[in-house]
């Protein structure tokens, strides 16, 4: 979520387009994310410019191309650095009438992202306005911000049917947590079927150019990375767009990001496609059965779409797949047949591996929901023997609708180093190091500790419910209480005091009158 200084820029450039005369919020933030992505065009471009200059090798992975256009304009024209500095009216036509044409095309007419971007076109109503909206955004930092997401996580806390449909991104913290507890592999194929802005996606990218940055950079991963290694569904078309353009700019030149109903019968043809998932699925509505995959009511009969994606991620998992994905409350507690079903089925024919509570603010002000992550592999054969549990009390933000810091940027995620002081206030960085022992240290831990690990056959004792607390065990300090007699003589005792004082106060009184 933005906050503070880029809060307010956003702020002012909302501002400007609302009086411009566009009051649709997808609409705005689709343009901001075509502007942001031209901008970040330009950014790849001079450092691909400056790579080359300073190795004195060709030119390479440079977004726009050199020389002039088969009309003999510059092609440097596209660039936002020349943009900027333009008449509004000529920036105005050259936006319209040559950067949207030319990135509609630009990654081939084959590629996933062309078929999102077919129908972008500039929809900002003058030149003025653009010129306004250019000079604003230009103010905004780029430099390690997911600036497109975050504009469109905010702008969802002014659409109404946000809340409705669970479109609500996952704070970037927890899913660094995520990928950073899961530690893909080069050959890992990782999906999200639920992939709005490809957070988790992306996220991804980043843990795998900070680890193996070699193998797909040059070595013989480089082309599972850029073609087979993600892929992400959703079925709002804005996200797709949103979404595409996000991996495009994190450096993944064809991502697997299409238009699917995850949960539809006419989408059954990947099972067992995928080693890793990755997800935050919708918390809120149903489903009839009629437009749901029989195969998933096989394994969950329900309408609830909660439990429909648990079921939908063991689907996709190859055996030996993992996964990490969050989930409301309800679904580790649940007392329908369906909920005790599907969480028998994790912990009997797979492999439960952990349950993260999260505390119930993390995702407010979008929702006030407790959830949890739950990491389980596929197996078909069983293998629970112990499930690890962890309760988050701090994310290093406070869990209330402003969602402040508590401390620094870099003290946020699950990488920090922080003090013991720190630790109170953001736990991510000790779940992570706990997570990495939990098959050492961590299986002797007490069950009243913040992490402890729990015996299937306590699980299976308790129907399969996987709420921390029913198997946390809490101490409670001995109080020593005086005795009843002793509390009673010390109650006659202030009663003749305050008799002999009324008395002594009467006397006082009688004797002053007379």
């Amino acid at each position: 979520m933005i906050t503070g200084e880029i809060k307010s820029q956003i702020d002012r450039i909302w501002d400007v387009i609302w009086s411009g005369g566009m009051s649709n919020p997808l609409e705005v933030v689709e343009q901001l994310t075509y502007l942001l992505f031209i901008k970040r065009l330009d950014d790849q471009q001079t450092t691909a410019l400056e790579r080359a200059t300073l190795l004195d090798e060709p030119l390479v992975d440079n977004p726009f191309r050199l020389g002039k256009d088969e009309l003999g304009r510059d092609y440097d024209d596209l660039r936002w650095s020349r943009l900027k500095n333009m008449h509004p009216e000529e920036a105005f036509d050259v936006v319209a009438n040559r950067v949207f044409p030319y990135i509609r095309e630009m990654r081939g007419d084959e590629s996933t992202y062309a078929q999102h971007m077919k129908d972008a076109r500039l929809t900002i109503p003058s030149a003025s306005l653009l010129s306004r909206v250019i000079d604003l955004l230009d103010a905004v930092p780029m430099d390690n911000l997911d600036t497109k997401g975050d504009v469109y996580e905010y702008l969802l806390s002014e659409i109404s049917s946000a809340g409705k449909n669970g479109q609500f991104r996952t704070p970037r913290h927890i899913i660094q947590l995520m990928v950073e507890m899961l530690a893909p592999e080069p050959g890992d194929t990782i999906v999200d079927p639920a992939s709005g802005t490809c957070g988790f996606l992306v996220a991804a990218t980043e843990y795998m150019r900070a680890h193996h940055a070699d193998a797909i950079n040059s070595g013989k991963w480089r082309e599972h990375f850029h073609r087979q290694m993600f892929h992400g569904f959703d079925f709002d078309n804005t996200m797709l767009r949103i979404g595409s353009m996000n991996m495009l700019l994190h450096g993944v030149e064809q991502p697997d990001v299409r238009y699917r109903d995850s949960l539809a019968e006419s989408n059954t043809g990947d099972a067992d496609a995928y080693s890793m998932v990755l997800a935050n699925p919708p918390f809120a509505g149903s489903l009839d059965y009629e437009n749901t995959a029989k195969d998933l009511q096989r394994i969950v009969k329900t309408k609830k779409t909660e439990l429909l994606f648990v079921a939908l991620f063991l689907r996709l998992l190859k055996p030996g797949g993992r996964a990490a994905v969050i989930v409301p409350d309800g679904v580790l507690f649940g007392s329908s047949k369906a909920h005790k079903e599907l969480r028998r089925t994790l912990v009997e024919d797979h492999k439960l591996d952990a349950v993260v509570k999260l505390p119930s603010g993390v995702f407010k002000p979008y929702a006030g929901v407790s959830t949890a992550i739950l990491f389980f592999t596929k197996t078909n054969s069983g293998g629970t023997e112990k499930v690890w549990f962890y309760e988050v009390t701090a994310d290093g933000m406070s869990l209330d609708d402003k969602r402040t810091p508590l401390l620094s940027d870099e003290k946020l995620g699950a990488l920090a180093v922080l003090t013991d002081e720190e630790h109170g206030k953001n736990n991510l960085p000790d779940v992570l190091k706990r997570w990495q022992s939990r098959n050492s240290t961590e299986k002797d831990r007490e069950r009243t500790d913040q992490s402890f690990c729990a015996p299937k056959a306590d699980i299976a004792a308790q129907d399969y419910d996987l709420s921390l607390n029913r198997y946390k065990e809490i101490v409670h300090e001995e109080i020593e209480h005086r005795s009843p007699t002793e509390i009673l003589d010390e109650l006659d005792q202030l009663e003749k005091e305050i008799a002999d004082g009324m008395a002594e106060l009467r006397a006082m009184l009688l004797g002053g009158a007379e």
